[in-house]
């Protein structure tokens, strides 16, 4: 056979490419618009059956030269990079996830910055118990500068005979003290009727026990508030941004929440995943912060997983203080008091003006 013949042979070949290519991108395009009715109808995008169907249907009419498990093989690579193609349509569309060039989500609540240039501390004890513990933190961290206070109202505990927390009467202190000292409040919800409870409050907590629980994400969704959602106590980043997209259909204003994974470490209450920080910067665009205090369970570690946590790009801090945490009626070992309080704001800022207020106090 001539050179010239082989020429006029591979010139055949690029035609065909050229066909191939055309043939695929035509069946691309149709997969897409399978996947926005799927995605549109909430439909299941991978079909084994159909692709089994299709498979057999395939290979019955092969006359060769291919064998049929190389028929097979090429069209299973056809169908998976159509799969591919579904999945990467579908995370197009996640409203929480960054897309090139786009900026942080930074919002305001009562003054607090979530996402902006300085980190925010929300601070305030595990559980509401009385008025005046509630009225005595709020009116220490005002006088430390702090903005944001937290506290819960029901407590979603392992035991039925822990305490559970004052529930709406819970939610009326938090808001009364705040109010007073002029702070935003953050407090856990669990279900419709604590959302109705929490109207005056204005950052809606999802604990890490209900990041999956689907309908309460929903109901907090249609309240449109702010929402502050703590990632669950073995969830994957993915289930973690996926339970922020159900927020995501009624607010824009989310924070993600890290505070800590189970693992069989028993010296810490949770491990804290120092790595989730950056991982969920960059693959979002909303604020992340530590909670440090159900991270570690005890206080004297809180001010180095704090500096770790603001190192790696947290967008701020979270932790527990109580007036006096020996009597606390949930979680005292990991609580500080307003001594330390003052102490982990200077060891992890450094001489903060709060810090330098605390030190002028007579």
């Amino acid at each position: 056979m001539s050179f010239d013949e082989i020429l006029r042979l591979r010139a055949r070949i690029d035609r065909i490419n050229t066909d191939l290519l055309r043939l695929l991108s035509e069946r691309a395009d149709t997969v897409r618009q399978i996947g926005e009715i799927k995605l549109r109808d909430d439909v299941e995008r991978f079909d084994p059956m159909r692709e089994a169907e299709q498979l057999d249907a395939i290979v019955a009419k092969n006359r060769g030269p291919f064998g049929n498990a190389t028929v097979r093989h090429l069209f299973t690579q056809i169908f998976r990079a159509s799969l591919d193609l579904m999945e990467k349509q579908e995370g197009a569309v996640l409203r929480v996830s960054r897309r090139q060039g786009q900026p942080d989500t930074v919002f305001e609540v009562r003054g607090a910055a979530f996402g902006g240039p300085d980190p925010v501390v929300i601070a305030g004890p595990c559980s509401v118990e009385t008025d005046e513990q509630v009225r005595r933190t709020a009116a220490h961290l005002a006088g430390l500068g702090l903005r944001v206070l937290r506290g819960g109202a029901l407590k979603p505990r392992t035991s039925p005979y822990a305490f559970q927390g004052l529930g709406r009467k819970g939610y009326e202190i938090l808001v009364r003290a705040a109010a007073e000292f002029g702070l935003a409040t953050v407090s856990e919800v669990v279900d419709a009727a604590s959302v109705e409870w929490a109207e005056g409050i204005d950052i809606l907590q999802i604990g890490a026990r209900n990041m999956s629980n689907f309908k309460l994400l929903e109901a907090v969704a249609r309240t449109g508030k702010p929402v502050l959602l703590k990632r669950g106590l073995a969830a994957t980043y993915e289930e973690f941004i996926l339970a922020a997209e159900y927020l995501a259909a009624g607010t824009e204003r989310i924070a993600l929440c890290e505070r800590g994974i189970r693992t069989f470490e028993p010296w810490t209450r949770n491990t804290l995943d120092i790595s989730a920080v950056p991982i969920l910067r960059m693959r979002t665009h909303l604020p992340v912060i530590v909670d440090v205090s159900h991270a570690a369970g005890r206080t004297d570690i809180l001010a180095p997983l704090a500096r770790a946590a603001l190192a790696a790009g947290a967008n701020g801090l979270m932790v527990e203080v109580h007036p006096a945490p020996a009597f606390a009626r949930s979680d005292p070992a990991q609580q500080l008091d307003f001594g330390g309080l003052t102490a982990f704001l200077r060891d992890v800022f450094g001489a903060t003006e709060a810090g330098r207020r605390e030190e002028a106090t007579p």
